[in-house]
């Protein structure tokens, strides 16, 4: 993507793994936050390194830990039901973005055909334990194998770590049957908690978050590629956990009372504004 540089937005720290400051870019044509400097796509990797990722572990070390897995153990059956009520029935779906492959195990339980795809090692390495084989990467192969597409595609919080993002959305329009679904999660810059917690706001998370979407970023993106939003659903408990992370950011501390205050004032505004910590877009193809 051309990244023109109109302005800058704020400067963030990576507060996970190396501690370096990098920038948030206004662009103006989507309405979104661009990562600046982008790391090296050799590098990348090298930013995902931490037993604080917990996305890429299954670990229960802490009590954060703990109601984070209670919280997704709930999440990930309220995403599925999401995708049965759109009508989809069963069939087949891709996760892109798969972790530990927990989604695909719940879907593939109840009766879809799953792949996935995850580009590090050690969650694949832990999802085939689980029995779910994942894909490194949607290369040139994977795209012949599987021409003849998803019923549903789904990436939950992974749009926001992909290094092209236009080429990952045109594969994603070519992996798509004609009548198929796509649920696409991500953080929300303009919330409340957003504002509120400024370059503190855990879902910032750079570099490894090389995007910011709005609403308008989306719906422009895809528009671009003759697809369109259909539908928006709010991730609430969202707001409550990145105001966690946001709070030990920031202090030094979880303060689990003024997470939760903030969070609950986040969802409060949003049910007026729509302006949701995360947002999840059910999206199709322009003429479906």
């Amino acid at each position: 993507m051309d990244k023109k540089k109109t302005s800058l937005y704020l400067k963030c720290k990576d507060h996970t793994v190396s501690g370096e400051t990098f920038s948030l870019v206004w662009h103006e044509k989507y309405k979104m936050l661009c990562t600046d400097p982008a790391p090296d796509v050799k590098k990348l990797p090298d930013y995902y390194q931490s037993e604080d990722y917990i996305s890429h572990t299954d670990s229960r070390r802490s009590l954060f830990e703990k109601m984070y897995h209670m919280v997704k153990h709930y999440a990930l059956r309220q995403k599925l039901k999401y995708i049965v009520s759109g009508n989809q029935g069963h069939g087949k779906l891709l996760d892109i973005g798969a972790g530990t492959g927990d989604f695909l195990n719940v879907a593939k339980n109840n009766g879809w055909e799953v792949e996935g795809i995850e580009p590090s090692d050690a969650a694949r390495r832990r999802s085939e334990e689980k029995g779910i084989t994942l894909h490194e990467k949607t290369d040139p192969q994977f795209m012949e194998t599987y021409e003849s597409g998803f019923d549903v595609i789904t990436m939950w919080h992974v749009l926001e770590h992909v290094p092209e993002l236009q080429i990952q959305i045109g594969q994603l329009k070519a992996l798509l049957r004609p009548n198929g679904t796509l649920f696409i999660a991500v953080p929300n810059f303009r919330s409340y908690d957003a504002t509120h917690y400024g370059k503190f706001w855990a879902a910032y998370d750079v570099p490894r978050h090389l995007w910011h979407f709005s609403a308008d970023a989306i719906k422009a993106l895809f528009a671009d590629n003759e697809m369109k939003v259909v539908r928006r659903i709010p991730m609430k408990f969202d707001a409550f956990y990145v105001s966690l992370l946001s709070e030990k950011y920031k202090t030094g501390k979880m303060n689990f009372l003024k997470a939760f205050w903030s969070g609950w004032r986040s969802n409060r505004k949003a049910a007026h504004s729509g302006e949701y910590s995360s947002i999840i877009y059910v999206i199709k193809h322009q003429n479906s």
